[in-house]
């Protein structure tokens, strides 16, 4: 399926469009007619997202069981992006989860995803995160930008913190760099390009 705040994709698309017409301020409009700004410089693309609250919800036992998790600290629901956030105590646990994604799509039938997420225990990031989305067609996401539109002021309001740094403990892993500025999401990652050539009809 179509995904309609991708960070992933901005952040690629944002690298190759400054490659290819030199522009380092991007405009982008989404499937939802939603703008999303892009701004690049030498080592690091700038992505403004907007900022999506959540409200609490319940988390079926049969998903917590297919997701192998005994015990929650709490549920909220992302009315925009339709994604369960779930938080657990351990880093730990998180990054050991080993989902039956089977099981996992029979036990709901409104969501397109579900986030895990848990404080941090160390200086170097605030908080880690899994997002797993089998309901949209993919197990896991590696590095999920979107996410933040909800999970940024999530953590912020119990950090006390407006700029704070995630860690993805999926398989590949990721982190990015999130700050909240005037009612905006400001994302901040690296892109590179690996790959350049020419196509000749």
């Amino acid at each position: 399926m179509e995904i309609p705040i991708c960070g992933n994709a901005t952040l690629a698309s944002a690298r190759i469009v400054n490659h290819v017409f030199n522009k380092s301020s991007i405009r982008f409009v989404n499937i939802d007619d939603l703008v999303l700004n892009a701004l690049v410089t030498t080592d690091q693309v700038e992505l403004t997202f907007p900022v999506y609250g959540t409200t609490p919800s319940v988390a079926p036992q049969a998903l917590l069981k297919a997701l192998g998790i005994a015990e929650i600290v709490n549920a909220e629901f992302n009315s925009e992006t339709k994604i369960l956030l779930i938080e657990i105590e351990s880093i730990t646990e998180l990054a050991v989860l080993k989902p039956d994604c089977s099981a996992l799509i029979h036990s709901h039938n409104s969501i397109n995803g579900v986030l895990v997420t848990a404080p941090s225990t160390s200086d170097e990031f605030d908080f880690h995160s899994r997002y797993f989305w089998p309901w949209s067609g993919t197990n896991e996401d590696p590095a999920t930008g979107g996410t933040h539109t909800f999970l940024a002021p999530y953590w912020a309001s119990r950090l006390n913190k407006t700029k704070i740094i995630s860690f993805q403990s999926s398989k590949r892993t990721g982190h990015m760099e999130v700050e909240l500025v005037d009612g905006r999401l400001i994302i901040r990652s690296q892109a590179t390009i690996v790959l350049d050539g020419e196509l000749r009809i």
